[in-house]
């Protein structure tokens, strides 16, 4: 991984002690903390990528977004770290617009008219739990849903890809790298005199 890609990775990634510790991932902490859910693979880190996007984009609950994450990756051996790091994606400056766009795609598909500006008032003034459940069950939540599941479940396709992708380019061009700096050695050592039929 890149020295800036890894420098975003440690500071966003939840450590090994805050999982344990959480009380949402106590029944299975152990499971959690399995050192193969931890490595960079060519497959889990892909997994990650795609399984943080979802969870980050559905699960608008700072809190709930990790410890989603880290539970989804248990059944698809996905890399814990990177899925977490990937909820972050997820913030107060990109959350308006992650709901106005839900918003937007349910009302599209379902042909309803959820007043989204309900939804930005209660974004905006900070709403307590009981007013996002009754709002929940009002005839705007479906559209919401809607949208959020289709935003999440794209966003997780194409971050999916673009993990794989990377992965590999990453990986074919350390070895290219690698094989190039053992050749050029070669390549300047100088070569052995050829001795003349005459001299034996």
């Amino acid at each position: 991984m890149s020295g800036r890609f890894s420098r975003w990775l440690k500071a966003n990634s939840p450590t090994r002690e805050s999982l344990e510790n959480s009380r949402l991932l106590a029944p299975v902490a152990h499971r959690v903390l399995a050192p193969e859910l931890w490595r960079f693979t060519r497959r889990s880190v892909p997994r990650g990528v795609a399984l943080g996007l979802m969870v980050g984009i559905f699960f608008l609950i700072p809190g709930v977004q990790i410890a989603g994450a880290a539970l989804f990756a248990l059944p698809f051996r996905a890399n814990i770290p990177i899925a977490a790091a990937m909820t972050f994606l997820s913030n107060p400056a990109t959350t308006p617009f992650i709901l106005m766009a839900s918003v937007y795609i349910g009302n599209w598909a379902l042909g309803r008219t959820a007043d989204i500006s309900s939804l930005m008032a209660l974004f905006h003034e900070g709403a307590g739990f009981s007013q996002w459940v009754a709002w929940l069950f009002s005839e705007a939540a479906p559209a919401l849903l809607f949208g959020l599941a289709t935003i999440s479940i794209v966003a997780a396709i194409i971050g999916y890809f673009i993990a794989d992708w990377a992965w590999r380019f990453h990986t074919g061009r350390r070895w290219k790298n690698r094989e190039s700096a053992t050749i050029a050695p070669l390549e300047r050592a100088p070569s052995a005199p050829v001795m003349d039929q005459h001299e034996v």
